[in-house]
């Protein structure tokens, strides 16, 4: 009974969208091994779960697949996860004394759900007032596109969004709105496919309501080329 009640526990965290800190959770020997030596251990891994459900692997489409999820998520829909493939984000004197908001909205967003390594899959919208430094607009969609790129929770996404570029342009003035779709709730469970989540954090002069207000009509505009 115990262990069914745990079980219970674990699927009502998930499903309640629960998250536990505003810090990816990672063990302190994350990075001890390679990212050769994790494909090769996660390519067993999803050959097992394969087998496990009953799936031929001898197969010719399915006998590739758990080296390619193996390397899907060591190189790509977790690469988030290694700190050397965090963007270099350069910063610039603002000479041009541009003093207003600087708003990078419609960001592609693609990350995953920590419960249950499902997609999400959005748009950012992120905006920060110079106090003197800039920069580039693409590092911008990068620190988002890296943050992304790990199991997350959306709360949690758009606080590290936030505070990375609080940090990379010693400001307080920053700030992110993420409207994305869960495929956890849109293909399984309750399957809502027209819903999805809105967060948003604010920091500085973004938590006063005009700025806010301003930032917010910005990402409303109608952009069409």
């Amino acid at each position: 009974m115990k262990i069914d009640s745990d079980f219970n526990d674990f699927d009502a965290l998930g499903d309640d969208h629960i998250g536990t800190s505003s810090e990816t959770p990672l063990r302190k020997d994350a990075f001890n091994l390679s990212s050769s030596e994790k494909i090769e251990i996660i390519k067993g891994d999803v050959k097992h779960i394969m087998e496990t459900l009953g799936l031929d692997l001898n197969d010719d489409s399915l006998s590739g697949t758990p080296n390619r999820v193996a390397k899907m998520f060591v190189n790509e829909i977790f690469g988030g996860l290694d700190p050397d493939k965090k963007p270099k984000a350069s910063t610039f004197d603002n000479k041009y004394k541009y003093g207003e908001m600087l708003v990078e909205k419609n960001i592609t967003l693609y990350s995953t759900c920590e419960h249950h390594l499902l997609p999400i899959v959005g748009r950012a919208h992120v905006a920060y007032i110079s106090n003197g430094t800039v920069v580039g607009l693409s590092k911008m969609n990068r620190i988002v596109d890296y943050y992304a790129k790990r199991p997350q929770v959306q709360e949690r996404l758009t606080i590290q969004i936030v505070k990375e570029l609080q940090t990379v342009l010693n400001t307080e003035d920053v700030a992110c709105v993420i409207d994305a779709k869960h495929l956890c709730v849109n293909s399984r469970g309750i399957r809502d496919i027209e819903s999805s989540t809105v967060t948003s954090e604010f920091g500085g002069k973004f938590k006063e309501n005009e700025t806010r207000r301003e930032f917010l009509d910005y990402i409303q505009l109608d952009t069409k080329f």
